[in-house]
């Protein structure tokens, strides 16, 4: 049975890590709701190559109806930290232990939310000392998968095991 997976992003995201992984849940029957500041929006990715028109506003969304999470690289964590509602829907997804799934610059998102402490994770290399002062046991691997909770990926080129760890988490 597919699972609803929440994917919070905004302009400015990396491109291929929305796509990529988008395509595969799809694929593998999930149904992937994309979250911003407000329904209809369209955002654009950080190299002109993808455009996704937002399915809901943050202040429409529970996360209690969502079995998943999905944070984008880019851009767009830094900018959707600024914003506590972003950070707090991040944050349950943490706190309840369900699936969260987080490349390149998606740990940021978790950093504000203060939700990396104890965890094993990576994230792209510029933001991989942040992530030690959260408290993360930060990995130089191309996937972590920590308490079958978080999957972390470091880069677009970490994508196909990123996918497979996700994927594996929603079986």
């Amino acid at each position: 049975m597919g699972k609803k997976i929440a994917t919070i992003l905004t302009n400015m995201f990396e491109d291929v890590e929305y796509t990529e992984p988008a395509k595969a849940f799809k694929d593998a029957g999930h149904e992937m709701v994309t979250i911003e500041k407000e329904k209809g929006n369209e955002v654009t990715g950080k190299n002109n190559r993808a455009n996704v028109t937002i399915d809901e506003g943050i202040d429409n969304v529970n996360p209690d109806d969502y079995d998943a999470l999905f944070i984008p690289g880019g851009f767009s964590p830094d900018q959707l930290r600024a914003d506590d509602r972003f950070v707090a829907f991040a944050k349950h997804f943490m706190d309840v232990k369900k699936p969260v799934f987080a490349i390149c610059h998606g740990p940021q998102l978790l950093i504000t939310a203060k939700s990396l402490e104890g965890r094993a994770a990576t994230g792209y290399k510029s933001i991989q000392v942040d992530m030690e002062y959260a408290g993360a046991n930060v990995k130089d691997e191309e996937v972590v998968v920590c308490n079958n909770q978080l999957v972390t990926s470091r880069q677009p080129d970490d994508i196909p095991a990123f996918n497979r760890e996700a994927l594996n988490l929603l079986k």
